[in-house]
């Protein structure tokens, strides 16, 4: 049987310029220096299929967290040939409001998201105003209506989205935090989303700022090495390093689209 090779899209559609190093990292060394934010969803396409992972961030809601509004997945998304409207598998990595800002741009879609995602969402954490504030509840109540739409499936800590595409449940920036590994033509590639905003994270040992559990979040580094092929092989979901160290998709017009399933170039990091 023929295994299954992905090619992985990032699309930039939002970015924050104005955030510090100390917003970013606990007991930062230099809490007042700059250092950017970007946005990313990623969409998987094979010989046959595609498969939507994360659906970017509404722009009333990201002027209104303060962050710039680049590039509307969707029209990313048909500059790649895929129209968002007739895509049939999404994966969700957790429900942040920059993960889940064009639901219903998906009206056929199944979307797949770790069932302990839901209940901390829905659950008691949710009283505490540093736990939810990442969330807009207008968002989870979606989430709950595909739910009982029969069109969202609430998975365990690991499950098998298609041929060579797994998620895994790793938590640490929130309860139901999960990384998606990929089968490309380089090797096994990991979209760590949140689990890891920049590289620094892994790089150093330290957790971001936004944070439910700290040890989780440092197990998490372990977990995704373990599943990517090597450091080359794994994609933060918030590092402008990314942009530099990936090239533009050939096929779409916009700068703000990357080919990462590619080896990176290491020469253009700094």
């Amino acid at each position: 049987m023929t295994e299954t090779i992905w090619r992985i899209y990032g699309i930039r559609h939002a970015i924050n310029t104005g955030r510090t190093r100390g917003q970013n990292f606990i007991l930062e060394a230099q809490p007042d220096a700059p250092l950017v934010l970007d946005f990313y969803s990623w969409v998987l396409i094979s010989e046959d299929r595609t498969i939507v992972v994360d659906t970017g961030m509404d722009p009333a809601k990201a002027a209104r967290h303060g962050h710039t509004h680049l590039l509307s997945p969707v029209v990313a998304l048909a500059e790649l040939g895929v129209e968002a409207a007739s895509a049939d598998t999404v994966i969700l990595t957790h429900a942040h409001y920059d993960h889940l800002g064009f639901l219903d741009a998906f009206p056929q879609a199944h979307f797949h998201m770790q069932a302990e995602e839901m209940a901390y969402v829905t659950g008691p954490w949710m009283q505490k105003p540093w736990f939810r504030r990442a969330y807009e509840p207008d968002e989870i109540l979606r989430l709950v209506s595909l739910l009982h739409g029969g069109r969202l499936t609430l998975h365990g800590r690991e499950a098998r989205i298609a041929d060579g595409v797994t998620v895994h449940w790793v938590g640490g920036h929130c309860a139901g935090q999960e990384v998606v590994r990929v089968r490309t033509a380089r090797g096994w590639v990991v979209l760590a989303s949140d689990a890891l905003h920049y590289y620094e994270e892994y790089e150093r040992g330290v957790p971001f700022a936004v944070v439910f559990n700290s040890s989780d979040m440092i197990a998490a580094h372990d977990t995704i090495r373990a599943l990517a092929d090597s450091d080359d092989h794994v994609l933060p979901a918030h590092d402008p390093r990314i942009a530099r160290i990936y090239p533009r998709a050939d096929r779409a017009g916009s700068e703000h689209i990357l080919r990462l399933d590619l080896a990176p170039d290491p020469g253009n990091a700094a």
